[in-house]
């Protein structure tokens, strides 16, 4: 599982470039490779460094503070999805030491389901598409292997998960006007073909598939920026982690639909504190800030609170050390 993040870390970090220039959905403002890589790396670097890395060779353990990391660094739609992938993913694999075909199947059949209720308003087409054909690939061979937990179903599990991402890929683009219109594919769907491959790499011991990505519809080295050619988006993307009830977290929910779009609300870790609060990762694209801040801080004390213009393509660099806009 280390090897697999920080395989799919240098991936996303060759590749990020080429996934911003593609990124026109759900706003055109090209980083969602930046995003999705800077999320990655918080869950790779989280089992490599520091005192607080899992010591036990439990599959979920390791996962699940991967995924921790992930959320509380997460960037942008990509890379909030990819965090909410991680966490569920770990939770069928709590207790075991090694991947099975049928762990994988479950945690990929998880954390697809995790993924699509996080989002408010999920949309086909996008990266949603693509972990939901992985796990239903990866289930399919699982059943038509009785659940043989041999390293030879697993590898068949893997590479048809990879199988059906990059197929998810490819029919994003009939999936969605804008895509359809620019004749590209979806960039985080392809980000999460790359990490899928990076897992199927490590797992297997084998090469990464770098013909992947080959003739995938505006994904050239040579390509502009086609996110570049098209009109600004307005408005900003407000993050923040706050604890909050149950109850106080649906209210945040329906009141942040109200106002904006792309919201994503998503558990931090497994159980609630002494009052019976829960903590949250929240993502909302915004026309104005101060609205969706002074909804969230009436709900509670928000942290870790980040505004970033939508209109402006961020820097890989600038946001290696905090994010682009503002922080509160």
């Amino acid at each position: 599982m280390k090897r697999w993040l920080g395989k799919a870390e240098t991936a996303l970090g060759n590749h990020s470039d080429r996934l911003n220039a593609i990124n026109i959905f759900p706003v055109a403002d090209g980083d969602t490779g930046t995003n999705l890589y800077l999320t990655v790396r918080a869950a790779a670097r989280a089992l490599t460094t520091g005192a607080d890395q899992p010591a036990q060779m439990d599959v979920g353990v390791v996962l699940a503070a991967a995924g921790q990391a992930a959320m509380e660094e997460a960037r942008g739609n990509s890379g909030t999805l990819f965090s909410v992938f991680l966490c569920a993913a770990a939770e069928p694999l709590a207790g075991h030491t090694r991947l099975t075909s049928t762990l994988l199947a479950a945690a990929l059949h998880r954390a697809q389901i995790r993924a699509w209720s996080a989002l408010s308003d999920p949309v086909p087409g996008t990266m949603l598409s693509v972990m939901e054909a992985a796990a239903r690939s990866a289930a399919a061979v699982d059943a038509a292997h009785n659940g043989d937990d041999s390293n030879h179903a697993l590898g068949l599990a893997l590479d048809a998960a990879v199988e059906g991402a990059l197929a998810a890929v490819i029919h994003t683009e009939d999936q969605l006007d804008a895509l359809t219109t620019a004749r590209v594919v979806d960039a985080g769907g392809v980000g999460m073909l790359l990490i899928l491959d990076c897992l199927r790499s490590a797992v297997m011991g084998q090469e990464l598939q770098s013909e992947l990505v080959d003739g995938l519809h505006g994904y050239d080295v040579s390509d502009p920026h086609i996110h570049a050619s098209l009109p600004d988006d307005d408005g900003v993307e407000v993050m923040c982690t706050i604890s909050l009830s149950p109850l106080n977290a649906a209210t945040l929910r329906q009141r942040l639909d109200e106002i904006g779009e792309s919201v994503i609300m998503s558990q931090v870790g497994a159980g609630a504190d002494p009052d019976g609060n829960y903590r949250w990762r929240v993502h909302v694209h915004v026309p104005e800030p101060d609205q969706a801040v002074s909804i969230i801080e009436s709900l509670g004390s928000p942290s870790q609170i980040s505004i970033s213009d939508l209109a402006l393509p961020r820097d890989p660099a600038a946001d290696a050390v905090n994010s682009s806009g503002h922080e509160r």
